[in-house]
């Protein structure tokens, strides 16, 4: 019965019935509603908490509320799927490349004034990140590659997109060459192909922008892992 009873509030968080915020009627409404007991409706509370679909906060001005679903919760789920299986980090950068590829091409064809003013606002941060400040600058690559894929418009690619967002995060940040002539070159190497692929897309260059961003994929994950490429998602993320 707590099952039935999380599965039709969960229906109504998902379609926008419950807004987030939104207060979920007292125990005792919601125990007449549905005809069952305290236990029963705790019980559902607890499968809805665990499903990061309401908060239950405790005191006087207590109860549930409303939080929609998000995609840093998928992500965080698919990444335990991920350490389980033993996934390697080289399968998660062949992901990356097959999600990244067809929404470059996508953008491209399909972009906006709006979005290339948001690409362009995007570059100049990463760009303005003094010299030395290596770990914000990795951020900001990986902020500008999920705001490719998220402008292509594709809401699934973008979700996959997230999905492995946190794990090639930490392999950048763990894995990448202390600072240096290296890294500072790789940086200004990044920099400039991330400004060719603005261009292309302003082009409107679908099969330019997925070709160069192919060769930019491949670089960065030969860069990166070099003889770290079998490790697995757990080795990184323990």
């Amino acid at each position: 019965m707590a099952e039935l009873v999380a599965a039709e509030l969960r229906r109504q968080i998902i379609r926008g019935e419950l807004a987030e915020g939104d207060a979920l009627p007292s125990e005792s409404e919601l125990m007449e509603q549905f005809g069952i007991s305290r236990p029963t409706l705790r019980e559902a509370f607890r499968v809805l908490e665990s499903e990061s679909l309401i908060a239950i906060r405790r005191g006087a001005h207590g109860g549930a509320r409303v939080q929609p679903p998000r995609r840093e919760v998928a992500a965080r789920y698919a990444g335990f799927i991920l350490e389980y299986q033993g996934a390697t980090l080289r399968d998660v950068y062949e992901a990356r490349i097959a999600l990244e590829l067809p929404s470059v091409a996508l953008l491209a064809r399909r972009r906006t004034k709006d979005d290339l003013e948001v690409l362009t606002a995007a570059l100049e941060r990463h760009e303005a990140v003094p010299a030395g400040e290596s770990l914000e600058a990795v951020r900001l690559h990986g902020d500008f590659h999920l705001l490719v894929v998220r402008l292509a418009g594709n809401e699934t690619l973008a979700l996959l997109s997230e999905m492995l967002h946190h794990i090639i995060e930490v392999a950048n940040t763990s894995l990448q060459p202390d600072a240096g002539p290296l890294a500072d070159r790789a940086r200004r190497s990044t920099s400039k192909t991330h400004r060719k692929l603005v261009e292309l897309i302003r082009a409107r260059d679908a099969k330019g922008a997925e070709e160069l961003w192919r060769r930019h994929l491949d670089e960065a994950e030969g860069y990166l892992l070099g003889d770290d490429a079998g490790s697995t998602v757990l080795d990184l993320l323990e």
